[in-house]
């Protein structure tokens, strides 16, 4: 099923491992959050790789190293080396070299991943707009980022520069809670300048393109929590994906998405890749799944049976999806997502 007519959640008969040979693996809210795993992370990347499935991280997170992604991954329990790792500030760190002369220099606003990508691209990151820099890069620098460094990227791209961002997530998952991601940072600095900076990360073209070149994925299956990010990727890349529902996205979101954010599967976390997918089947115009049955009735979805509340999802899904078309569902779906307890 093409990711443009997706109308219900797809089926798999084998285990998603099996099927694919690389997962391109978001991190935060998927592998781990605020720095420690999520449950079944561990375990379930372990058995995927024992089964002969290579695994890259793919994040839009630009503050860290690869090397310290890879680090920090091995020490929760999931091997891994810096060439594991695919970041955002190596996405935009290339489009920028793509478009500078080499040595140019660059303002940066955020942490220490950005500045490695952009060295190893032959530039020469710089802390201040009075520094001549012909460009600004600007990535996630954490929560403790001082307000003047927004300062400095908005004189420089006061003087006509071109603005590099690495992402636009607006918030970004913690042990806490939901917090504001580099995107809301963005649009500190655009609302100051009127400008608009080029994109890198997920879900645009440049993001893809570092996987593609990086990883050497034949049969790449994206595995995520976002619907703007890691789906919404997928799609424009013309790939399958799995949403996993450990992180930002929560079921009524899932059932109300657009086609560019409806995820070829979806299951509760990463164990889903060990695993095959069950179909989602129409019967007139209700759609099943294991003992669940879903349509769309007046102005609200409704889901009759019972068994297994992610089946129960797969099957309300298919009853929006397919009623939205090509738009997003807005019918009333509180009751029938309550029911699930998702």
């Amino acid at each position: 099923m093409s990711q443009a007519s997706r109308t219900r959640p797809g089926g798999s008969s084998t285990a998603l491992s099996e099927a694919y040979d690389t997962a391109l693996l978001d991190l935060d809210g998927v592998v781990y959050a605020g720095g420690h795993a999520i449950v079944h992370a561990v375990d379930s990347l372990g058995a995927a790789r024992d089964g002969g499935m290579h695994l890259a991280y793919v994040t839009n997170n630009a503050l860290r190293t690869p090397a310290a992604v890879a680090e920090h991954l091995t020490e929760l329990g999931v091997p891994a080396s810096p060439a594991d790792v695919i970041t955002s500030a190596q996405a935009v760190a290339r489009l920028m070299a793509d478009q500078l002369p080499a040595g140019a220099r660059v303002l940066v606003v955020g942490g220490e991943g950005l500045r490695v990508a952009l060295r190893e691209r032959g530039l020469v990151p710089v802390e201040s707009a009075d520094d001549e820099p012909v460009a600004v890069a600007q990535g996630y620098g954490g929560p403790d980022m001082a307000w003047g460094r927004f300062a400095e990227a908005a004189y420089a791209i006061a003087r006509g520069v071109p603005w590099f961002a690495s992402n636009t997530d607006l918030t970004i998952p913690s042990a806490r809670g939901i917090a504001p991601g580099n995107g809301a940072a963005v649009e500190v600095v655009r609302i100051a300048t009127g400008a608009e900076p080029q994109v890198a990360g997920k879900p645009l073209p440049p993001m893809h393109r570092e996987t593609v070149l990086r990883t050497g994925a034949a049969r790449p299956l994206v595995v995520g929590d976002r619907l703007d990010t890691d789906i919404e990727g997928a799609f424009n890349g013309g790939v399958d994906s799995l949403l996993v529902l450990t992180g930002v996205t929560d079921a009524a979101q899932l059932v109300a998405a657009e086609p560019k954010h409806r995820p070829t599967y979806v299951d509760a976390d990463l164990r889903g890749l060990l695993t095959g997918q069950p179909e989602v089947t129409r019967t007139g115009d209700a759609y099943g799944c294991g003992g669940w049955t879903a349509s769309a009735r007046g102005d609200g979805l409704v889901l009759e049976g019972d068994g297994d509340a992610l089946d129960g999802l797969r099957a309300l899904c298919g009853a929006a999806w397919s009623y939205a078309g090509e738009g997003s569902c807005g019918l009333d779906s509180g009751k029938a997502v309550a029911r699930l307890g998702l």
